[in-house]
This record gives C-alpha cells, sequence and structure tokens, in this order.
C-alpha cells in the first residue's frame, strides 16, 4: 500500500505537466555555451557557488558543474513530494490561437517567465545563504532553457503537445512535446555546423543575446505558432477544433526544424551567459 501511495503521489506531480524542456542534451548544451561565453570573473564565481552543493541536500541529483545546475530541476521529478511545487514554473501556456499576454496565464508567478527573474534576483544578492543562491543558479540556468523551448510556452490546449500523439519520421509511438524534447533536439544539436558550445564572436552575441525574458517567451509562442503547429497540422493552427488525435513528423519537417532549434540553442545559452555576467560578473 506504502509503494501504491508514493507511486500516485508521483503521478499526481507529473499530471498536467509537459514534459522536460530539451532533455538533458538540450539543457546541457544551453549550459555549456554560456560557460563558453561568460566573463572569467563570472566563471569564478559559479565555481565558487559550486561548493555549496552538499546545501542542496539532492545526492541523487549532483550539481558539480553549470551543466549539472541546467539539469537539476528536471532530476528533482524523482522527489515529487519534496519538490512538486517547482513543477509549474517550467512552463507557459499562452495559446497559439489568442493574442499573446505575459500576465494572462500565470497565477501567483508560478510560470516560467517570473520565475526566471526570480531567480536571477536571489542569485545577485550576496548577503543570502550560498544554498539558496546555488539553488537560484541551477532554476534560472535550466528555465532559461526551458522559455525557449516553444512547446514550453505556445499550446493549443493540449499540454504543449503531449497530448498529440505522433511519428518521428516512421518512428511511431511518441507525442509532437516529445519529439521536440528529444529525438529532433538531440539531432539539432549533433549535426550543428560549427558545434553549438563554442566562443562566439562579439558580433555573434550581439546579434543572438538580444532582448528580454518577454521577448524570449514571445519568440517561442510565435514559432509554435508559426511554424510548429502548422507544419504538424498540415499548414494551419486546429484553432477551433478539436486537434488530431495523431500526426507525423514528417523527414521534411525534420529537415526545416533543426536551423530553427540550433538557432533557439544558440539564443538560450548567449542569453544566458549575458544574464549570468551581469548578475555576477
Amino acid at each position: 500500500m506504502r509503494r501504491l501511495l508514493i507511486l500516485l503521489a508521483a503521478l499526481a506531480g507529473l499530471c498536467g505537466q509537459p514534459a522536460f524542456a530539451w532533455g538533458e542534451y538540450g539543457h546541457r548544451t544551453v549550459a555549456a555555451i554560456a560557460m563558453a561565453n561568460i566573463s572569467p570573473a563570472t566563471r569564478a564565481r559559479i565555481r565558487t557557488l559550486l561548493r555549496a552543493e552538499p546545501q542542496l541536500g539532492t545526492p541523487d541529483c549532483p550539481v558539480r558543474s553549470l551543466e549539472d545546475a541546467a539539469v537539476w530541476p528536471d532530476c528533482l521529478r524523482g522527489e515529487s513530494w519534496r519538490w512538486a511545487y517547482t513543477f509549474p514554473w517550467h512552463y507557459q501556456n499562452e495559446p497559439v490561437c489568442a493574442d499573446f499576454d505575459i500576465k494572462r496565464n500565470c497565477a501567483n508567478g508560478n510560470c516560467v517567465t517570473p520565475q526566471i527573474e526570480r531567480n536571477r534576483r536571489i542569485l545577485a544578492t550576496p548577503g543570502l545563504p550560498v544554498g539558496e543562491r546555488l539553488m537560484a543558479l541551477a532554476f534560472l540556468a535550466h528555465f532559461v532553457g526551458d522559455v525557449h523551448q516553444p512547446l514550453h510556452v505556445g499550446e493549443n490546449e493540449d499540454l504543449g503537445g503531449n497530448k498529440v500523439g505522433a511519428s518521428y519520421g516512421i518512428a511511431p509511438g511518441r507525442n509532437l512535446h516529445a519529439i521536440w524534447d528529444g529525438a529532433l533536439a538531440e539531432r539539432a544539436i549533433s549535426s550543428a555546423e560549427p558545434p553549438l558550445a563554442r566562443r562566439y564572436s562579439p558580433a555573434e552575441r550581439a546579434e543572438l543575446a538580444t532582448g528580454t525574458i518577454e521577448d524570449w517567451a514571445r519568440e517561442s509562442w510565435q514559432m509554435s505558432r508559426d511554424f510548429l503547429y502548422p507544419t504538424a497540422f498540415g499548414g494551419k493552427v486546429p484553432c477551433g477544433d478539436r486537434n488530431p488525435a495523431a500526426i507525423v513528423w514528417t523527414d521534411e519537417a525534420i529537415t526545416a526544424a533543426l536551423p530553427l532549434i540550433d538557432r533557439r540553442m544558440e539564443q538560450a545559452g548567449l542569453r544566458l551567459a549575458r544574464m549570468l555576467d551581469e548578475t555576477l560578473g
């Protein structure tokens, strides 16, 4: 009975939540881009914060690097009884069939955009306990990645594509959200030339490390509205209609999506680097 109750609690914690954004590979890539583009002073302060890892009390979810920190908030799903209150912070439901309104669908700050700013402020406050600031660093690194995943912002009453069954080319048995988090993101990262995790030029950083948190969320919503949903649903978003039970993300769609995903990864990593330099540097 005890094991059943634990299982039910875990399922309850996951109910209604989107899948992990970008998956571990994607989040580590965003953090690696950031680490390659921050200042030496910022890098040194991050390493100092990482020494407080034991204070997190999460031995099953180690945080020994910024890359570890960027996947830590997803690792916490293994202890939903302790961390379930953080799960709504990973996304922000903005219907692609309505106007973008960053405040409309975020009750009491429990969504990704205000949590980016909240954790930035915690990280920027030297007088707070170092363990609390390390936790804020991990949430910040993760949520900047999350807000750049289109289906963690733009959605069509389908839990960000989680309710839409999907085949990835000829591989069945997935859903639309999982395709973007997993196989598609992994292919985009692994096939990128030059590699995404590298030192970018000043001109590249000036082009990509732009905008506000609201701008980042709006970009994801627009990508969902203008590319992702029309591509999935045969050229248009089924506004007012019932979503198809299943779709096929074709080889042509895979090819078209790869450069868009690479750009979102680059933007996320360089914007995170800029934010960390402004906050810690």
